[in-house]
């Protein structure tokens, strides 16, 4: 039984396994709340709980996932290259529209761990909750922040956007298809992406576009931004 828990094999097929049941779950609940992602999540750590299995194990093949997240983002480029002509058209507002959500997303989490009163090491590990997964770890990395603290608040923000994001730019009055994608692909990264694609193609490829961008601009400028803090 160990050597079977010790391979990547293991990992692979309960991540498969419990991230397929989430999304069944979310299709029959029709409902934001019911998100696959975090219903898995909460699946995988309910199922090591009550099988003792050690994280380590389950580990292993998830590093395999991790180390695929990069590469798959790449995909998410499809819509954009069908749609690349808006983005010629409304480059300057595309540009100054995903350079604001990254300036709010910084002055945001800085005022939360001013008020809750967090050290620095919190707060640099927050600070990258809006990008992609391997650009997160590298930037907290950079930072000096706790890597694990990054990922699961890079999750949290992924699925609160998913959840909330749709609802928001209703009470926002946003209905433009560029800027729900925009907004969506900014602050929540490829899963809120994922959301911007179930609202059309256009707003797909404009959040696609908006993670390497949003992305790009986290790494470079919040290094420099934070010795200002």
């Amino acid at each position: 039984m160990e050597q079977i828990l010790n391979t990547q094999l293991f990992g692979l097929v309960t991540i498969i396994l419990f991230y397929n049941i989430g999304l069944f779950i979310q299709k029959k609940a029709r409902n934001p709340i019911c998100n696959g992602l975090l219903i898995s999540i909460i699946l995988i750590i309910v199922f090591l709980k009550v099988t003792n299995i050690p994280y380590e194990s389950f580990k292993i093949g998830a590093d395999t996932i991790n180390f695929m997240l990069g590469p798959v983002t790449v995909v998410l480029a499809v819509p954009l290259y069908r749609q690349f002509h808006l983005f010629k058209k409304y480059i300057k507002e595309i540009l100054v529209g995903i350079l604001t959500g990254v300036f709010i997303s910084f002055i945001c989490v800085v005022l939360i761990c001013k008020v809750a009163n967090a050290d620095s090491q919190i707060l640099y590990s927050i600070l990258p909750k809006s990008i992609t997964t391997p650009m997160g770890i590298s930037l907290t990395n950079i930072l000096g922040g706790i890597e694990s603290i990054t990922v699961v608040c890079i999750i949290l923000t992924g699925i609160l956007g998913y959840i909330m994001g749709e609802a928001i730019l209703k009470i926002g009055g946003i209905k433009h298809s560029i800027s729900k994608g925009i907004a969506l692909g900014t602050a929540a990264h490829a899963v809120g992406t994922s959301k911007a694609l179930e609202l059309g193609e256009v707003e797909g490829a404009m959040g696609s576009l908006s993670i390497g961008i949003a992305g790009c601009l986290t790494v470079i400028l919040i290094p420099i931004l934070s010795n200002f803090i």
